[in-house]
């Protein structure tokens, strides 16, 4: 049996001598689909952390070149020109040390989950990387100033780059993402894909007049007429509506100041190729680089501390270039509320 002193000391080095529940523990990792990144554009693995891609010229794709051919002779050869544009891949980094003499008391309790030192970093460090990721993905691709195309929300009588607000009891949707489609589809020979909203901008559209009264005769006692990403994206004819849910604390350390990690009141309409491909225009990618050469965008390593001081720490890296590719395939949206 410990003494008193035994118990004093083990609390005095962080350990707490009741038992533990071992089917419970709290920790508000973020669920799996609220992350951005990976669901809107796609993820292209780079050999090279820097390196060039060919863009073809569209108006010379779109040019009908065809001419009628002269008796005994040749029509003039077809011109096209191609341009060059740059990715750059850097290594971010975040590294989460261990005490080895305090997880000692962990280790011998069998203690599960989140509270194993070991287990509960590799686990953070993961979520570190993935939530770094979205913030990138909203500074490369959500914000104004990214996209020449821009469109801005206001209370009355909209013009030029100006819509209604989502909230706006005359504000048409369906009339509104219709005529965006369309100018897309102009200006990039691509009709857009996926919608991407901010958590207010997605709320507001829900309960648009509009919107409800082309649903409220579609439902039943059994099952009630409702409106989310699948029924948005029917009624707008888009093929992806995604919501951007993804949060990160804004304060620093000991600090809690918690905000949607890309603006909730926006909204980004785009064509997203479905696959990384050769000969396909995209608005964007995500170029990702294995920094360590074992094709893992996502690295992860552990390594002991110096010597004496009985630490060990986990390294998360990440290298990765939020890009945009097609300026006119992407048209963002402020102020939606």
């Amino acid at each position: 049996m410990l003494s008193n002193t035994d118990i004093a000391l083990s609390i005095s080095k962080g350990w707490k001598p009741n038992n533990y529940l071992t089917n419970l523990s709290v920790a508000h990792f973020q669920p799996d689909d609220w992350f951005v990144a990976p669901f809107v554009f796609p993820i292209v693995p780079v050999a090279l952390s820097t390196s060039h891609f060919y863009k073809f010229n569209k108006a010379d794709l779109a040019r009908d070149n065809v001419q009628r051919k002269p008796r005994f002779g040749k029509v003039t050869p077809m011109l096209f020109g191609t341009t060059q544009d740059l990715y750059n891949c850097e290594v971010d980094q975040v590294i989460i040390g261990i005490d080895q003499i305090g997880a000692v008391n962990y280790q011998r309790a069998g203690t599960p989950g989140i509270a194993d030192p070991r287990r509960a970093k590799i686990r953070l460090a993961t979520e570190q990387l993935k939530l770094h990721m979205d913030r990138m993905f909203a500074e490369g691709f959500f914000k104004p100033g990214i996209w020449s195309n821009e469109y801005t929300g206001v209370a009355a009588s909209p013009t030029g780059k100006q819509f209604l607000k989502f909230n706006d009891a005359n504000f048409d949707p369906v009339s509104f993402f219709g005529k965006l489609k369309n100018e897309m589809m102009l200006a990039g020979r691509r009709k857009p894909n996926v919608l991407a909203l901010g958590v207010e901008a997605y709320e507001a559209l829900k309960i648009n007049p509009d919107i409800i009264d082309r649903v409220k005769y579609s439902g039943s006692t059994a099952n009630p007429a409702t409106v989310n990403t699948n029924v948005l994206a029917q009624l707008l004819e888009i093929e992806r509506v995604v919501v951007l849910n993804s949060v990160y604390n804004r304060g620093g350390y000991g600090q809690e100041d918690m905000q949607f990690v890309c603006d909730s009141k926006g909204a980004l309409l785009a064509y997203a190729a479905p696959n990384a491909a050769i000969d396909e225009p995209t608005a964007g990618y995500t170029f990702a680089w294995d920094m360590l050469g074992n094709g893992q965008y996502l690295a992860f390593d552990q390594f002991e501390g110096e010597k004496g001081t009985h630490t060990e720490f986990i390294e998360g890296l990440i290298s990765y270039d939020c890009k945009q590719v097609c300026d006119e395939l992407g048209t963002f949206l402020t102020e939606c509320v």
